[in-house]
């Protein structure tokens, strides 16, 4: 694009920033809409005030191609912001991209999984994370976030700040989870983070950030492979496994909703599909209702 064109698309830019910043969007949110603004730009080499209808099924078309639904979706919502919030035109969402619904099941370790899989990992940095985000359901950035003042050991609990939707919430704090976090604090005593960067325990406790997500996440998918684990399993899942568990033991749906945070119950319901009594007690009234047919398999000679 010219120099003419440049200068405009930088100004919208910055005016989409803007908009994002006073919308009160998390900073996720923020990259992930920027970044679909630039890309649209790239792919065309033009002003994105400039684009068609038509080119914005071809963009989509190719990036349906080339990349994730997931992706897609992202892009989806950071350029109708962008046409709402900045061109002040209404985006045709529908009649441009529509990503298929997708309702799959995670999959859910069972206890013994669990239990593997904690005691087999050699860092205590890694054992302690897991162990909280699965015992207090715990997504990866509320674990890794957590800091000393989040702590109240003397009502068993723990302030989870800025949460999904910038909320916070409290959750019950497990007896063994505390004993880890001692344990583990007690070696960096860093006067902020309870997981903090750091490749020793010098550079922990001087540290001014937490421990990297990238490299957390790489040394759980080498646990799980070392435990000969071949569920599709991620850190999140370590939250599912959790909002299950809890509902075999008999906890109810509204308080693991608190727990987990969840927005709305439907998402809560999930976990009913997980549990292993009611996929034990279905296939018990299965078995019972076809033991009441007559049936007579027929053998191939």
């Amino acid at each position: 694009m010219n120099k003419a064109q440049q200068k405009r698309t930088d100004s919208l830019y910055r005016k989409h920033l803007s908009a994002l910043n006073r919308q009160g969007k998390s900073k996720a949110t923020i990259d992930g809409y920027s970044r679909a603004v630039r890309r649209i730009t790239a792919h065309f080499d033009r002003c994105p005030d400039r684009l068609s209808i038509n080119d914005l099924k071809d963009y989509f078309s190719s990036l349906i191609e080339s990349h994730s639904w997931s992706t897609v979706k992202l892009d989806r919502c950071g350029l109708q912001f962008f046409y709402k919030h900045v061109l002040a035109k209404k985006w045709q969402w529908v009649e441009i991209v529509k990503p298929p619904v997708v309702r799959s099941l995670p999959d859910i370790l069972t206890p013994d999984e669990l239990s593997l899989i904690i005691n087999a990992t050699r860092e205590a940095r890694y054992q302690t994370y897991i162990l909280i985000a699965y015992s207090m359901g715990l997504r990866l950035g509320e674990a890794l976030n957590l800091k000393i003042g989040d702590i109240d050991a003397q009502r068993a609990r723990v302030h989870i700040r800025k949460g999904k939707g910038l909320k916070d919430r409290f959750v019950a704090l497990p007896d063994v989870a505390l004993q880890a976090l001692r344990q583990y604090w007690s070696t960096h005593r860093n006067p902020s983070f309870l997981f903090p960067l750091g490749k020793n325990a010098e550079e922990r406790h001087k540290a001014k950030k937490p421990m990297d997500r990238g490299g957390l996440q790489k040394s759980f998918q080498a646990i799980i492979q070392d435990c000969n684990i071949h569920k599709r399993i991620t850190i999140h899942n370590l939250r599912h496994c959790c909002g299950t568990h809890l509902m075999e033991v008999g906890l109810n749906l509204r308080a693991i909703q608190e727990l987990l945070g969840h927005e709305s119950p439907k998402t809560t319901v999930l976990y009913t599909q997980l549990t292993e009594p009611v996929e034990q007690n279905t296939s018990t009234l299965i078995n019972a209702m076809m033991d009441r047919l007559s049936i007579s398999l027929i053998k191939e000679t």
